[in-house]
């Protein structure tokens, strides 16, 4: 394990093998939810014979994107098909946009959104003033972004991940006054067959175990905890033994058959492999400008989904320099869109950098081992689909909780001085987590500074006008708002008030 260690840094990092694999596992565990979720967010039905490719896509573009993260940035962070952006190519070809378009359109738009973030994460615009290295515009980007919307982003994405969580075992439910509401864990319906009472309870239960291990700083406690949930989940009917035999949907044993269908290129058969241009060249006609606002919307989610996912888990981790920006931070990027635009090509959405990283990073992960393990685990999953699917979301929805638990803590780092940092610091965390969105979290806060930083500047310079004729000593205001500040608020204004639908 020597090379490993020099390779990874894991010494360096103040890990160990043990963590990291460990770490890696979890990871794995948090999010391997997408494999069976993201085919039927993008396809809506699970009868459809794309189904099994889709999730073969899903998989092999979480193991590129992955494998990237521990080979070129040797981070801790994992990559697969984002949620949300799944949910918007099931949207598009469904027809929602007003436009017919096909899987292919869908998968091409990604790819060409994956090739401008390449372009925008390799193309240097200048150097640094102090280390004279030479900066890419997404660097610049992030180096333009107020620090009190930075800081505010860890708290925002803790408590975004822990209602993902929630969400996912039923321990926060739909309501139709209040939108949403606690589990009524005394109805009768709820403890009923597939009630959510059941998942909750096994959701609560994996965190207790989770908080009792981490007291006594037993190691891999996440893990013990998602395993423990996972084996109250069987008498409970959480989760289904069928799913094991195979005999659920599209999860099957059979997975050679999966792979020539998948790369048969022919869409009768399921073929989506490559779609992007064997049937995605040819878009409706007139849906030119939409087309164009779906490109722009991708990638706007895409950079600031794995901005803030970035942020989030490396301030966590410690694992940023002194000016807040996260090791590694350019390589991170080029790991982002490479995987992007391979997950396009072999047939499924955005490839980003997932929230769910968290769970491993509060595991110990803190080097690309873990990104590795993880790696590995989803290769694993093609195979042995059926396996990994058994662990049902309400397990691994405990250790999402625990993740908001820890990242929760980092409130203290957010600037609440000033009503010109707090509200655009608590805007950027409330709308990330009632928005469900981290791209529109960031984007109201930086709108929100942008704007609160400009009034105040010029009622400030107008004051300092008037007291200068008495006092010419006073000193001049300063307008705390850089250009990459104003240019991505005009982006997001595009983002937030152009319709997608043009005709």
């Amino acid at each position: 394990m020597k090379e490993q260690k020099d390779f990874f840094g894991i010494k360096k990092a103040g890990s160990t093998v043990k963590t990291e694999v460990f770490a890696g596992i979890v990871t794995f565990l948090a999010m391997s939810y997408i494999l069976t979720v993201n085919p039927n967010q993008m396809l809506n039905d699970l009868a459809d014979v794309r189904w099994p490719s889709v999730f073969l896509a899903t998989a092999i573009g979480a193991v590129i994107g992955t494998l990237l993260m521990a080979f070129l940035a040797k981070m801790p962070y994992a990559q697969a098909s984002g949620m949300g952006l799944n949910a918007m190519v099931g949207l598009i070809i469904g027809g929602s946009m007003g436009f017919a378009y096909t899987l292919g359109n869908a998968l091409l738009i990604i790819f060409i959104d994956g090739i401008l973030f390449l372009l925008v994460s390799i193309v240097p615009i200048g150097r640094d003033k102090e280390t004279k290295k030479l900066i890419t515009l997404r660097e610049k980007i992030f180096d333009g972004m107020p620090k009190v919307v930075r800081t505010s982003i860890t708290v925002g994405i803790g408590l975004f991940i822990a209602f993902i969580g929630m969400q996912n075992a039923h321990i926060i439910v739909d309501n139709k006054y209040t939108l949403v509401e606690f589990v009524n864990l005394a109805g009768k319906d709820a403890w009923a067959a597939g009630g959510a009472a059941r998942s909750a309870i096994v959701a609560l239960f994996g965190l207790f175990v989770i908080a009792v291990l981490e007291n006594f700083k037993v190691k891999g406690s996440v893990i013990i905890g998602i395993l423990a949930a996972t084996i109250l989940s069987i008498p409970l009917g959480v989760t289904d033994i069928n799913i094991l035999l195979g005999k659920t949907g599209g999860v099957t044993w059979k997975f050679w058959e999966n792979f020539a269908n998948f790369f048969s290129f022919d869409a009768e058969k399921g073929g989506v492999f490559f779609s992007a241009f064997t049937e995605g060249l040819n878009f409706p006609e007139g849906s030119f400008f939409t087309t164009l606002m779906l490109i722009i919307t991708f990638a706007m989610i895409d950079m600031f989904d794995t901005m803030g996912t970035v942020v989030g888990c490396a301030t966590n981790a410690g694992l940023i320099d002194e000016n807040g920006k996260p090791l590694a931070y350019d390589k991170i990027m080029y790991s982002d869109s490479i995987a992007t635009c391979a997950g396009a090509l072999l047939g499924t959405s955005t490839v980003t950098t997932f929230v769910e990283s968290g769970a491993g990073v509060a595991a110990g992960g803190r080097t690309g081992l873990t990104a590795l393990v993880t790696a590995i685990l989803f290769f694993l999953s093609i195979f042995l689909m059926p396996l990994f699917a058994f662990i049902p979301s309400a397990a691994a929805a405990s250790a999402l909780i625990y993740v908001g638990v820890l990242m929760m803590s980092n409130v203290k780092n957010v600037d609440f001085s000033s009503v010109k940092n707090s509200i655009p610091a608590f805007l950027t965390i409330i709308v990330m987590l009632l928005g469900y969105s981290i791209t529109k979290g960031i984007g109201v806060g930086l709108l929100s500074y942008v704007i609160l930083a400009s009034i105040i500047y010029v009622i400030d310079i107008i004051k300092y006008a008037a007291a200068k004729k008495n006092n010419p000593e006073i000193e001049k205001p300063v307008w705390e708002v850089s250009i990459v500040a104003i240019v991505v608020s005009c982006l997001f204004l595009i983002y937030f008030l152009v319709p997608t639908i043009i005709k």
